[in-house]
């Protein structure tokens, strides 16, 4: 065992030691040797040294360099020096979250970095939480205790008797509303196309005054950083006139709701701070490893009632109890990475990361703005929306033509009805010489 984890150590060393002067985007070559993997189940013992080696000399060179600084495409974060490790540690001691007695110190790490999470993201102080997969898990999870809540409130028990003759939930969502959102509506059986959508300006931002009149069990879904343009709904506008209603709601914050960590941008989540849920990646702006969603619920009543789980071998123990507010039972312990990125940045530190990736964005934005290139969004955050004209084809092959360069990677999208590439930048291994490389490649192919 000590031979091979130095070895996978060695490894992974020299593995982010060579992004920066690797392609992001794996070669042609490195891709047709995914083929070495392609095999009959071996019917005999192999040397994990052999395994670890195969996976490293075939595997390593087909990744997406996504660690590395100059991956701009769906806001997808690096992972912090302390947070990879403390992964490496957690898989070391091959943890069971789900229970406390099953892992003490998971547990406590959870309890600790919920409440940091709480402190910085400027949530209520006794929200309750839940440690997930990823954004979709988490709006999940949010929105099963919305679910319960306000089936409650009408009489129905619907943990107990489902769905099948209960009240209709009416749910209302922006036309920007991301497709994990919609996918976890339709996992609770509330139903992707079963929405109202509220139209939404340039931006994406949802127009407050479109609202129906709200009658019955209602959920409003609002956004906080579309992920296409980076705006965010005008809570401190909805919300309020929401209070008579019973609403509840529910904010897809995947990468967004990080800004409230950074007194320069806090302001944008005026008024967020005021609903009944939350949806966050950590993997996105925290930039700790994969997979890591965070949901938190202000009703921690109906988060414990909506996800329980009790059995007679099932021990509870004075510690709070994971497994009563996620979906899953068994799972990884994902608070340690969690704890361990908030320990080594501190508030300064994650402010900093914040501010310096979306200072990085309006940077591009200006640059390639002066370069003669159209920018279709307010660069209020770290997402930037770039036109090469109304040509779809020609946007596309652009696109093509500065991933096949390497040096950074780019992806598309359409913005209202308009081709588009999209910058996303999220990493703390970001640099500035990260940032004019990638300029210089991108207006290169813009000029072809």
């Amino acid at each position: 065992m000590d031979k091979l984890l130095l070895d996978t150590a060695r490894r992974a060393i020299a593995y982010l030691d060579g992004l920066s002067t690797r392609a992001v985007k794996p070669t042609s070559e490195a891709l047709t040797n995914l083929s070495r993997f392609d095999e009959p189940l071996p019917e005999h013992p192999t040397d994990p040294l052999a395994v670890l080696e195969l996976l490293d000399s075939y595997g390593s060179p087909t990744t997406v360099a996504s660690a590395g600084g100059r991956h701009f495409g769906f806001v997808v974060g690096g992972s912090l020096p302390a947070a990879l490790s403390a992964n490496w540690m957690a898989g070391a001691w091959d943890q069971n979250a789900g229970l406390a007695v099953l892992s003490p110190l998971a547990a406590t790490l959870e309890t600790i970095a919920l409440r940091w999470l709480l402190d910085v993201l400027r949530l209520p102080a006794d929200t309750s939480g839940a440690f997930v997969t990823g954004a979709t898990m988490a709006s999940f999870t949010a929105l099963a205790a919305a679910r319960h809540h306000l089936l409650a409130e009408a009489g129905w028990d619907v943990e107990a008797d489902g769905l099948f003759g209960a009240p209709p939930i009416t749910v209302i969502v922006g036309e920007e509303v991301h497709p994990s959102l919609l996918k976890a509506l339709g996992m609770l059986g509330l139903g992707r196309q079963r929405v109202v959508r509220i139209p939404v300006d340039n931006q994406g931002r949802m127009r407050s005054t479109a609202f129906p009149q709200i009658k019955g069990p209602t959920i409003v879904c609002l956004q906080a950083g579309n992920v296409n343009t980076g705006a965010f709904d005008p809570a401190h506008e909805i919300i309020p006139s929401l209070r008579e209603t019973k609403a509840w709601v529910h904010v897809d914050g995947a990468f967004g709701l990080w800004a409230a960590a950074s007194p320069a941008y806090a302001h944008l989540l005026e008024g967020y701070s005021q609903a009944d849920s939350w949806a966050t990646d950590g993997h996105k702006w925290l930039n700790v490893p994969y997979d890591s969603g965070l949901a938190f619920v202000r009703d921690e009543a109906s988060q414990r009632s909506a996800l329980s789980i009790s059995a007679p071998y099932l021990l509870q123990g004075g510690l709070r109890e994971p497994a009563q507010f996620t979906p899953e039972g068994s799972r990884r312990a994902r608070g340690v990475e969690i704890w361990a990125a908030l320990r080594s940045l501190g508030r300064a530190g994650l402010a900093d990361l914040i501010e310096r990736t979306c200072h990085y964005a309006q940077y591009m934005a200006s640059r390639l703005q002066e370069a003669g290139l159209l920018i279709l969004n307010q660069v209020v955050l770290n997402q930037v929306l770039v036109s090469f004209g109304t040509d779809a084809a020609t946007t596309n092959r652009i696109i093509e033509e500065i991933q096949q360069d390497g040096i950074c990677w780019v992806g598309p999208t359409l913005w209202q009805g308009q081709p588009a590439m999209r910058l996303s930048i999220s990493s703390w291994a970001t640099t500035e010489e990260d940032i004019e490389h990638s300029l210089e490649a991108i207006l290169r192919r813009s000029r072809t």
